[in-house]
């Protein structure tokens, strides 16, 4: 039984030093969008559904990407940690290489984030351009630029 005990123990502590080695990138969502991507700023969007999204963002996102902030990043370790701060549905978040880079660079995704809700995103960052949003919660496709 000491034995079980010490090798659950050092599962723990081995899974804590792998996050801490990590830099961590928050994101929040707000109805349509991520605040961070979008220079802080809460547009205070109403939606009922995704459907409310996508009829929001044929009207404005091209309007709203010019203006975003691309996030800049060094190849490496990261956990992207996203926030539902206020979303009545379940959301979710999705990291791809853009374009063709698709194919090649790793990527993230995963769902069933509640209102007030984080979850962890974990994936080793390689050079190269990668989009970001969420397609439960539709947003925008935001850049990241990882050197």
């Amino acid at each position: 039984m000491q034995n079980y005990a010490l090798v659950l123990l050092s599962l723990l502590l081995f899974n804590v030093n792998d996050a801490l080695a990590s830099e961590v990138v928050y994101l929040t969502q707000t109805n349509c969008q991520f605040i961070e991507a979008e220079n802080g700023l809460d547009h205070h969007f109403q939606s009922r559904s995704s459907d409310d999204c996508v009829r929001l963002n044929e009207k404005s996102a091209d309007q709203r990407l010019a203006k975003a902030k691309v996030l800049r990043l060094k190849a490496g370790d990261y956990l992207f940690r996203v926030q539902n701060r206020d979303v009545s549905y379940a959301l979710g978040f999705w990291l791809r290489g853009a374009g063709l880079s698709r194919l090649s660079l790793p990527g993230v995704s995963g769902g069933g984030i509640a209102m007030g809700q984080s979850r962890d995103y974990a994936v080793a960052l390689v050079p190269g351009t990668y989009i970001y949003s969420c397609p439960l919660n539709p947003t925008p496709d935001y850049i990241l630029h990882v050197e």
